[in-house]
């Protein structure tokens, strides 16, 4: 069994998932950090203080297995959002209904495994009754405006183990016999936040994703709470830096993600939104030093194949710069390149005229001591984005490769 490691980096990740979990012999884990905070998920974070959902479920939503009897009741589970007009009082009565026994249907399927009812029952009832506290406490009501039902599940289960994010990932992975592992990068409840160049502050995670700009972000951090956002203004550029260095919390990396990446034969990192996926994974305490100290693992950077919001100006050297850059913030260790990457994967093809292709620019990696493999990784039916099958095929090659060499 080959113990394969992806570091996720939303959409980037979500191309080659499906064909890692379509091959034999792979025993897959996926590593999410869980500080997204827009919308829904905000609004569980806040009610519930605690890590977001949505990016871990998403990813497990990919490894619901289809021989499973109750397929189709866990995918519609899983996608179900509450309408955006959907009317408060009736949601509360149908989750209280069904956490109650008196119903056993939720969001309008039925599962057949007593198992599954019964956890899902234990869940409801505990975000039921979590919900009705923190709204007394907080002198606000929840809105289940598109909200994801899973989130809900998430927050009673989270709950339900001891705020413990990971032990109630984990029993979540278990109840649905997940086809792989997915792991949050963290158990600490952190804001992501992000200074861009000309001092714009940037105070969540959600205006990381959705605020456009060409100003490069010079450096996000991940903090204890929010910042109060009229006084924080009132700071001039260097005071904002100096606040942020030194209230950033390096969290520690989650023991099930260590000991993922201590026993990888790949460790996999994934293309896909930088700042609010994959760099603030990499600021976790613990996980490079994993990555760096597995010898025997081969460790393979994906890098974007179009530009994104949250990178528009990125070269392809930039992509693994960014990477190398706050994987050794979290350590404080003065790592070699070569300890924590053995191949950039860069693609080559331009299938699409008008697409924004991220650029090679094989000047600067004259100076960047890893191998490059240059190759067509682009799909056809989806310019821009990667070809899972074709990205699968590479890595895999790349360990026999390295195996046949030992």
């Amino acid at each position: 069994m080959l113990n394969v490691v992806v570091i996720n980096g939303g959409r980037g990740a979500a191309t080659i998932i499906p064909d890692l979990l379509a091959r034999q012999g792979i025993n897959l884990t996926s590593v999410v950090n869980a500080y997204d905070d827009g919308k829904s998920t905000g609004e569980i974070r806040r009610f519930f203080r605690m890590l977001g959902p949505s990016d871990i479920r998403k990813v497990q939503e990919l490894m619901l297995p289809e021989n499973d009897p109750d397929h189709g009741a866990s995918l519609h589970l899983f996608k179900y959002r509450f309408p955006e007009d959907c009317d408060r009082q009736q949601a509360l009565a149908a989750l209280q209904g069904f956490a109650h026994g008196s119903t056993d249907t939720i969001v309008g399927v039925e599962f057949s495994s007593a198992k599954i009812r019964g956890a899902l029952r234990r869940f409801v009832r505990e975000f039921l009754d979590g919900l009705s506290v923190s709204e007394k406490s907080m002198g606000e009501q929840f809105s289940f405006a598109d909200c994801s039902i899973m989130n809900c599940v998430f927050a009673g289960a989270h709950l339900a183990f001891d705020r413990n994010f990971e032990s109630a990932t984990r029993y979540i992975d278990r109840l649905f016999k997940l086809k792989g592992t997915v792991l949050p990068t963290s158990i600490e409840d952190k804001k992501l936040v992000a200074l861009r160049e000309n001092g714009e502050m940037l105070y969540s995670e959600a205006q990381i994703v959705e605020l456009r700009s060409n100003v490069r972000i010079e450096r996000i951090y991940l903090l204890d709470g929010s910042l109060d956002q009229d006084r924080f203004e009132a700071l001039d550029l260097e005071e904002k830096r100096y606040f942020l260095h030194k209230n950033h919390s390096f969290v520690e990396v989650s023991p099930g993600v260590k000991h993922a990446l201590q026993h990888a034969d790949i460790v996999v990192y994934s293309a896909g939104t930088q700042h609010s996926s994959l760099y603030p994974t990499y600021l976790s305490h613990g996980l490079a030093s994993a990555i760096a100290d597995n010898k025997s693992a081969c460790k393979v950077f994906v890098t974007n194949i179009g530009a994104d919001y949250e990178t528009p100006s990125y070269q392809a050297s930039d992509y693994i710069m960014g990477a190398f850059r706050y994987l050794g913030l979290a350590d404080r260790r003065p790592y070699k390149m070569e300890e924590l990457f053995d191949v950039v994967l860069i693609n080559s093809s331009k299938h699409k005229a008008d697409e924004t292709y991220v650029r090679f620019d094989e000047e600067t990696f004259d100076g960047i001591p890893v191998r490059l493999q240059l190759g067509d990784y682009e799909s056809e039916s989806q310019p821009g984005k990667h070809d899972g099958r074709k990205v699968v095929d590479a890595i895999l090659e790349l360990y026999d490769s390295a195996t046949a060499m030992e």
